[in-house]
């Protein structure tokens, strides 16, 4: 550790105790939600399990919360319930990475953790350099910067960066989002035999590159995996333009379903799917548990998003990371679970299993508040609009005529506007809902479609109310949530 590194991280933790009761005294400080504690958090990182402990790292700016030279904070977890932020793991402290220690992925090798990530660097001129930066750990709690493995290849803009690591056969990958010289979105796939020494192979996927035309002008944060007979490939595109109720955000999180040639190093794939059809979710990323399952997180924020307008800024932190979720593939569409773990949280258990939705509002003692889990499972499709209010500030509803699923909220830059985000969804089945002091979010019919959002209501507000434009039986269960 350099003399920078410490000046960095000494200045780090005093912006920590400076703000702590500020930030602790916002009503919109989250429960069960892994946030910053300062400043701005975004991209999950190196999430791994080693030596049966989930580490979860983040990107962090702890004097702001706008965009800066990013630290890499770090989190730990035996059960994705109960988490320990630690000292941080990285600082912007060197030649290569000055300007941030931008995202990254880990990956255990000889019993060590090995940490990848970008290395952001601005030039005199404010020109961008970027390189990919390995980083060695034998506990997971203390890192050494081992330097820069991987320079930019030639065919890219400096835009280059998030390396995702993982090993097939005998060699290890890396996958990096990167932008071509002609300003389209890429990802890169990198080959070594040992982690140090990486070959760059091409490009697999991108813009004009098998069935896909133009598709924004740079892909971040990409994510390659085996699951259940497939290789899914998760990225968040920047520059894809509004298409009805698609693709609404300033920028998307997705996945493509193919399959992956080694061989020939080319990646093919079907249609985008957008992961998420909420307000906010960008850059995910997964890892591979001890148990077998493929487990997801995902940034509750999204970049240059109107950050600057929501309220927590007041308390000096903004965003925070989704819930954990299991990942599944079933008849080509990827499905995310919040994980079994989170029903560790649940207290105060109420059901009401006989229950007919009518026009008329209904309420249901246990099933109100600002940190709660429920959830509606229709015996048969509605013949009319089903609306849940939640909290006078957000509405969910869904559409049989339309076969449209709807999330509705007061926008947080004006208090007045009503957003929407939908997906269009042939039947409704089942729809499981988390609401944290400031977060929703919805898996619907077993996890085929997501909606999460950040949301800002009055405090006293705690109402949840239920009605159909024609009467609909369904059942309901609830939990307090610690």
């Amino acid at each position: 550790m350099n003399d920078r590194d410490k000046q960095l991280r000494e200045a780090a933790y005093k912006e920590v105790e400076k703000h702590k009761a500020t930030v602790e005294e916002d009503p919109f400080r989250l429960g069960y939600h892994l946030m910053p504690p300062v400043g701005l958090l975004n991209d999950p990182n190196g999430f791994i399990q080693f030596n049966g402990v989930y580490h979860l790292f983040y990107q962090w700016n702890p004097f702001s919360t706008g965009h800066g030279a990013k630290f890499w904070g770090h989190y730990t977890s035996e059960d994705l319930v109960h988490w320990e932020h630690h000292e941080i793991a990285l600082a912007p402290s060197d030649w290569f990475d000055k300007n941030g220690c931008y995202s990254g992925s880990a990956i255990e090798h000889d019993g060590k953790m090995y940490l990848f990530y970008t290395g952001n660097v601005k030039d005199e001129n404010n020109q961008r350099e970027s390189y990919q930066v390995l980083v060695e750990s034998r506990d997971g709690y203390t890192f050494e910067k081992k330097g820069v493995v991987v320079e930019l290849p030639d065919d890219y803009t400096a835009h280059f960066r998030d390396p995702k690591v993982w090993k097939h056969g005998e060699y290890y990958y890396m996958v990096v989002g990167a932008q071509s010289k002609e300003l389209t979105g890429k990802v890169a796939l990198l080959r070594s035999i040992d982690l140090y020494e990486w070959e760059h192979l091409g490009a697999i996927a991108g813009a004009d590159m098998g069935s896909l035309e133009d598709f924004g002008y740079m892909w971040e944060c990409p994510d390659l995996f085996e699951l259940d007979g497939e290789d899914v490939f998760i990225f968040s595109p920047q520059g894809i333009e509004a298409d009805g109720i698609l693709y609404n955000n300033i920028y998307q999180a997705g996945y493509f379903i193919g399959k992956m040639d080694y061989e020939n190093v080319r990646y093919n794939h079907g249609e985008f799917i957008e992961m998420d059809r909420g307000f906010e979710f960008y850059a995910p990323q997964t890892t591979l548990d001890d148990k077998g399952r493929r487990i997801l997180f995902g940034w509750l924020g999204i970049p240059e998003e109107r950050e600057e307008d929501h309220p927590t800024i007041e308390h000096k932190w903004i965003h925070a990371m989704t819930l954990p979720r299991e990942l599944r593939v079933r008849d080509g569409k990827l499905l995310q679970l919040p994980v079994d773990e989170l029903k560790k949280l649940r207290r105060d258990e109420v059901s009401y299993p006989d229950v007919v939705l009518n026009e008329t509002e209904q309420a249901f003692v246990g099933i109100e508040g600002e940190r709660l889990e429920f959830e509606l499972e229709l015996e048969k499709q509605p013949s009319g609009p089903i609306t849940i209010e939640l909290r006078n500030h957000a509405s969910i509803i869904y559409s049989p005529e339309n076969k449209r699923f709807t999330l509705s909220r007061i926008s947080f830059v004006d208090g007045k506007t009503i957003e929407e985000r939908h997906c269009q969804l042939e039947e409704l089945r089942n729809f499981r809902v988390f609401l944290d002091s400031s977060t929703i979010e919805i898996f619907i019919n077993d996890g085929e479609e997501v909606f999460t959002a950040r949301i800002y209501p009055d405090i006293e507000e705690k109402s949840i109310t239920f009605k159909s434009g024609q009467a609909a039986s369904v059942q309901l269960r609830g939990w307090m949530l610690y």
